[in-house]
């Protein structure tokens, strides 16, 4: 595992964290790059200009978070919750409003 806190940043890499919570955290600009956060608990986080990339972020749940700026990129999102909101539906939602006639 690959963890490192630097310029007030986290970066955590190639890890598994899976089945953590983040409680009542400031997690800002963080990466977590080629990481497995499968079940993950982000509850009253800020995880503002946080990036997500290569990730797997299968049944993690976001609750009562600060996501200003936060990037998710590539990464498996099956199962997981933002505010009790499937991202799934949230993607399909999208995709129903942006889909041209």
């Amino acid at each position: 595992m690959q963890s490192t806190h630097s310029q007030n940043r986290l970066d955590i890499c190639d890890s598994d964290i899976s089945g953590s919570s983040f409680r009542n955290s400031n997690v800002s600009g963080a990466l977590f790059d080629d990481a497995n956060l499968s079940g993950v608990e982000f509850t009253n986080t800020n995880l503002s200009g946080a990036r997500f990339d290569d990730a797997n972020l299968s049944g993690a749940a976001i609750r009562n978070a600060n996501l200003s700026g936060l990037a998710i990129d590539d990464c498996e999102l099956s199962g997981m919750t933002i505010n009790g909101v499937s991202v799934g539906e949230l993607f399909a939602a999208y995709a129903r409003v942006n889909t041209n006639p």
